[in-house]
């Protein structure tokens, strides 16, 4: 099922001496059911791309409809609490939660019982391979594959269907980089998400349902 749909989107913006046209007049859709990865090399206008399919950022013209709807149209507060979870190569863990904690947060905002929260939170942990034991960690106790595991969680209790994914196991060892792959997919074609990652990695690029690439700002 067609998720998103991008319509001849170009986004731009001014730094300190010139006016960049980082994105241009890109049109491509997403199914919920597919990991997807954009590649590209730096500047190619991706992880500026993935911002405004996280409503963090307005196209200047052309549309991005989330299940047919304008996402400009939308409260797009709500739409990035209950619809879209956004996953980053640095993780973005908060350093003074736990790892439960961390997982909590976004029900939370939701308004879910903390005691609800709390349960549900666990069953994510441990369904991206995490045991008890770090339950009640902080983030600098963990080795770097945990926080993004942690993050993925995380990103499960939000219980949007649309993971966006920038540079997920660019702070990762090979090890790890497949287990989060790995985690992904099983997000994708168990869980039916729609899952797009950016990335420089040629691997993970491979295992994507659909491979796309920027150049210069247009999806080639």
């Amino acid at each position: 099922m067609e998720k998103i749909r991008v319509e001849n989107v170009s986004y731009s913006y001014q730094n300190k001496y010139q006016k960049i046209e980082a994105v241009k007049e890109v049109s491509c859709s997403f199914e919920a059911g597919n990991m997807y990865a954009i590649t590209g090399e730096s500047g190619s206008g991706k992880s500026t791309f993935l911002s405004l399919l996280a409503g963090l950022d307005c196209p200047e013209s052309g549309k991005i409809l989330v299940e047919g709807e304008n996402l400009l149209e939308m409260d797009r507060d709500a739409y990035r609490r209950k619809q879209i979870s956004v996953v980053y190569q640095a993780f973005h863990l908060f350093p003074l939660l736990n790892a439960v904690e961390n997982v909590m947060y976004p029900m939370e905002l939701q308004g879910i019982s903390r005691r609800e929260a709390r349960e549900q939170a666990e069953e994510c942990l441990q369904e991206v391979g995490l045991g008890k034991k770090i339950f009640h960690q902080y983030p600098k106790m963990m080795s770097g594959g945990e926080q993004q595991r942690v993050a993925i969680a995380r990103a499960m209790a939000a219980q949007g269907r649309i993971l966006l994914a920038d540079e997920p196991t660019g702070n990762l060892d090979s090890e790890n980089e497949e287990h989060i792959v790995e985690l992904l997919k099983m997000l994708a074609h168990e869980r039916d998400y729609l899952v797009i990652v950016v990335t420089h990695n040629p691997e993970v690029a491979r295992q994507a349902d659909v491979c796309m690439k920027m150049k210069d700002g247009r999806m080639v």
